[in-house]
């Protein structure tokens, strides 16, 4: 049978009064009556089931029971002013913590110039960040690993708030010496035998990719699949085939024209990008701050022209 935790008034009351040894003056500090304390006391002991106090006239003595309490009651007072303290630490200015979420492009490409200005207002706010792409975002966001994932938008996930940043699109990037670089032009009945990188089948990049191509009557032959960037687009370099990204991933490659961006066609290949939170969440300050800054960062990434080719 568990037994209820012990009263923490009647816990400060006893430590008091193993320290002055006179329920005056501990009535004094904790401005109660003596008759207060001496019932305090006497409902401890018959709570504890045993003789916590030898009172020898005004004076006051502790049993062995009650100095093997009053070793525990010190211990558990001490812990709740530390927790009391640290609870009021998050109140102030800059304190805190940052659990975030975020795929590993946005690790490399936003999140840096995010982080960098973050803490200049939060010098002292402790930050965590979980790499994983969208279906890893939900996952740890579920299972409150992280408050906050910066990611695509999912589908049919009704019991989180999506907080719209910005909206790419996706093209074709290859190298300066591939065929459709040198025509500046995309033949149509050429995109299925093209050999392609691409991101990992998981991620919603892909499926996206997939889907567009599927109404288009289309398979692409993916022979290489990666969870790098940087990765994919040496390897396009090296004209080891032909990828799909978003402008703003390639934005020096595409500057020094090392690298080629051609549309995928006709229609266009949109994502939308944001940060994700329980629906019930309110945000903090500090993630607030995080928010504003992502969007900032966001949409002058977005906005620097790059070289796309259109027939």
């Amino acid at each position: 049978m568990i037994k209820n935790p012990l009263d923490s008034r009647q816990l400060r009351a006893f430590t008091a009064l193993a320290r002055t040894g006179s329920f005056t003056i501990t009535a004094k500090e904790l401005f109660l009556s003596q008759s207060a304390v001496s019932h305090s006391m006497r409902a401890l002991e018959e709570d504890v089931g045993c003789r916590l106090l030898d009172r020898m006239g005004k004076r006051v003595s502790l049993t062995q029971a009650g100095e093997q309490l009053l070793s525990h009651a010190q211990k558990i007072l001490l812990e709740m002013e530390l927790a009391r303290s640290s609870l009021g630490e998050l109140g102030k200015w800059g304190r805190g913590r940052l659990r975030v979420g975020a795929s590993t492009t946005a690790c490399q490409y936003i999140l840096p110039t995010v982080l960098r200005e973050f803490k200049e207002s939060f010098s002292k706010c402790m930050i965590s960040i979980e790499p994983g792409d969208t279906p890893e975002a939900l996952e740890a966001l579920r299972a409150n690993r992280i408050d906050l994932a910066l990611t695509l938008e999912p589908k049919n996930e009704d019991q989180f708030t999506f907080h719209p940043l910005f909206t790419d699109e996706l093209v074709f990037v290859v190298s300066p010496l591939h065929p459709w670089a040198q025509n500046q032009s995309v033949t149509r009945s050429e995109i299925p035998k093209q050999n392609y990188i691409l991101y990992h089948k998981n991620s919603y990049t892909f499926r996206m990719i997939e889907e567009y191509f599927r109404e288009e009557e289309m398979v692409l032959n993916t022979v290489i699949e990666l969870g790098s960037m940087e990765a994919t687009k040496e390897l396009v370099k090296l004209g080891l085939g032909v990828s799909v990204v978003a402008p703003w991933i390639a934005m020096k490659d595409l500057l020094e024209k090392s690298l080629v961006a051609l549309p995928l066609g006709k229609r266009k290949l949109k994502r939308s990008w944001g940060i994700l939170y329980w629906k019930s969440k309110q945000l903090t300050l500090a993630e607030e701050t995080f928010v504003t800054l992502c969007r900032s960062v966001a949409e002058n990434l977005c906005q620097k022209p790059v070289n796309i080719n259109v027939a």
